[in-house]
């Protein structure tokens, strides 16, 4: 029971990018454990910049081992990526839970939420949206990518209902849904650096929000 307490990242070990690598694992935990190593080099890396030897050595497991739990490293990635869209339907739900469900403040916060989860989660971000069409068309991250625009449209679909207003939510939706990723993407490309230097991202969010719900 103690053993099974310790850690299994081995202090001090590096992955030749400079992030932390794993020496050890918990046995029971090797599924886990791939997942995580995958998760760290997408983030550090980019998905087209490791390969499943480079998980492994990250995870400090034999290259044998994912094959006891994954098809390749592709059925990883949609896992990684499915966990990115729980991760951030998660913190837009948060936003709605300090703001209220249904205002135009918990609708901003969410826009904000999203572009805060890109330029932190830059590679990820990408990845979860079209870096690679096999990967997200798979089932786990088209149902979690899903998830999140249904839950957009939800809280659309309240304040519309608040406001007493007969429109269309997922079209009201799907225009707030194309303003805040295209500010995402052009925000993690750096982008506005080039045309508009020092601009406010978050205060653009939070008028174009405005502007489009009519509000």
């Amino acid at each position: 029971m103690a053993e099974a307490s310790q850690s299994r990242v081995a202090a001090g070990a590096r992955a030749d990018d400079g992030t932390e690598r794993k020496d050890r694992y918990h046995h029971g935990d090797l599924r886990e454990s791939l997942i995580e190593a995958t998760r760290a080099l997408v983030h550090a890396k980019g998905a087209e910049h490791f390969t499943l030897a480079d998980a492994c050595r990250f995870a400090g497991v034999t290259t044998a081992a994912p094959y006891k739990h994954f098809r390749d490293k592709q059925e990883i990635l949609e896992i990684v990526c499915q966990r990115g869209f729980e991760k951030l339907k998660a913190d837009t739900a948060h936003a709605v839970e300090v703001a209220g469900p249904g205002t135009l403040e918990a609708i901003q916060l969410m826009g904000r939420a999203y572009t805060t989860f890109a330029s932190t989660e830059p590679n990820l971000f990408r990845l979860m949206f079209g870096q690679n069409s096999d990967l997200k068309t798979a089932g786990i991250v088209d149902e979690a990518g899903t998830g999140c625009l249904a839950y957009l449209i939800e809280q659309v679909a309240l304040f519309i209902e608040k406001q007493g207003r007969a429109e269309d939510p997922r079209h009201v939706a799907l225009k707030l849904w194309t303003f805040v990723h295209g500010a995402s993407c052009l925000l993690i490309d750096h982008d506005y650096d080039k045309v508009a230097p020092g601009l406010d991202v978050e205060a653009l969010v939070n008028s174009a929000s405005r502007d489009i719900l009519g509000s």
